[in-house]
């Protein structure tokens, strides 16, 4: 059960829609229940609250994952992801990642310099401290969820087709983050039947997801966008996560009535 926040961020990323109403506001909440094999093995939130970041207003967002019960016995993940994004520009001016995914962990911070074109990260764990060089269009891996759901139409999308995007989250510097559009698809949930956009992204096959083309995420087709469901193939098993729960909405949650 490894990555819970990094799959459900990737699921935020793909919710592309271009709209004069935006997709979220302060106050945003979303559960996922995670399903690994037949284990019922963690939930994971993400919350959106609004702040001010060196006086700059920000959105500050937190995603938790943490395996519970029987799955803990097997393989224990407890990871926290976090970004503080323009309210205005969408543009991440920190991030904070902090994992342990069965003893191989993580403790990194990053932050943003437009003027210098330049990220810092600190890696706290290795006491080590890195510069990168990035373009103006960078997203952090969480930021960049929420900026694609205010930016991006998936009018302009069409079925096979790809779009991509500068990305930064790790000490292994920017790169380019590529999904695919697949179309529309009903999707059954908890809540009932919900029409969703169907996506691929393209990830990296090795410690984690078992090939490039492992993961596949529906998200609502409604001015939220939220991840509806999500499924990867992994190194080891396959992961299913649904949405559980959610509060404070900025636009209605369309269910198809029977």
């Amino acid at each position: 059960m490894k990555k819970i926040i990094t799959i459900l961020a990737f699921a935020l990323a793909l919710n592309v829609t271009s709209q004069v109403k935006p997709a979220f506001k302060s106050g945003e909440w979303l559960k996922f229940r995670i399903h690994y094999g037949f284990l019922n093995a963690s939930y994971a939130t993400l919350k959106v609250t609004s702040e001010k970041l060196d006086s700059v207003p920000v959105y500050h967002v937190v995603g938790r994952g943490k395996t519970t019960g029987f799955a803990s016995i097997f393989f224990k993940v407890d990871d926290t992801y976090e970004t503080y994004f323009g309210r205005y520009d969408g543009k991440p001016y920190k991030f904070i990642r902090k994992i342990d995914e069965g003893g191989y962990t993580k403790d990194i911070e990053i932050d943003f310099d437009y003027q210098n074109r330049t990220a810092y990260l600190v890696d706290n764990k290795n006491k080590k401290s890195y510069d990168f060089e990035i373009s103006n269009q960078v997203q952090d891996l969480v930021s960049a969820a929420y900026y694609l759901r205010n930016n991006y139409t998936v009018d302009d999308l069409k079925e096979g087709e790809s779009i991509a995007m500068d990305m930064l989250f790790d000490d292994d510097g920017m790169y380019k983050f590529k999904l695919k559009y697949l179309g529309k698809e009903v999707v059954r949930t908890k809540f009932g039947k919900v029409e969703c956009l169907k996506f691929r992204p393209y990830v990296q096959s090795g410690r984690v997801f078992k090939e490039q083309e492992s993961l596949t995420l529906w998200v609502s087709n409604d001015l939220n966008k939220i991840p509806i469901r999500i499924k990867a193939d992994l190194a080891v098993g396959a992961i299913k996560a649904d949405l559980d729960g959610f509060n404070g909405l900025r636009n209605q949650f369309k269910i198809i009535m029977d």
